[in-house]
């Protein structure tokens, strides 16, 4: 599980509003899910050492079932490794899934870097599970920091 992959995006929004996004359930249900996908938190406990559960939904009208946790749902839970308000986010990813090639932990690295223009947010995601392609998850990302720039800007 070497696999690692890292997406950036200059948003215009300021890093204080950028990690309220990441650091809110209301709005992590709202832009996190990629694309057409949906998002749903079910707990969430921010401190080090604290974290969330959070089930991405495909769309209905997607014909195949890719779920990690059932046909339809990637359900994981996220354990907060370090958080440096309005700077850094390190989590810790595990999904729930029978399926070893979806097992072990992914680390996602959040930073946020203010610039002129707005704030840049890099996401690097490392061990990446074996059964989830990189330049999937390199789209993934891609299409959720879109989400995130809508959601905030």
């Amino acid at each position: 599980m070497s696999n690692s992959t890292r997406n950036s995006k200059t948003i215009k929004a300021s890093p204080e509003t950028l990690y309220r996004a990441f650091t809110n359930p209301k709005a992590l249900a709202a832009w996190l899910a990629p694309g057409e996908m949906t998002g749903k938190v079910h707990s969430f406990d921010l401190r080090v050492g604290g974290g969330y559960e959070m089930s991405l939904f495909y769309p209905k009208s997607e014909k195949e079932s890719r779920g990690k946790t059932r046909k339809k749902e990637d359900r994981y839970t996220a354990r907060f490794v370090e958080l440096v308000p309005s700077r850094k986010i390190v989590q810790a990813i595990t999904f729930d899934s029978d399926n070893p090639s979806f097992s072990g932990e992914m680390i996602m690295e959040v930073k946020f870097e203010g610039r002129d223009s707005g704030t840049r947010v890099t996401i690097t995601f490392k061990n990446i599970p074996s059964g989830i392609r990189p330049e999937d998850n390199k789209t993934g990302t891609r299409l959720t920091l879109d989400k995130l720039a809508r959601y905030v800007e």
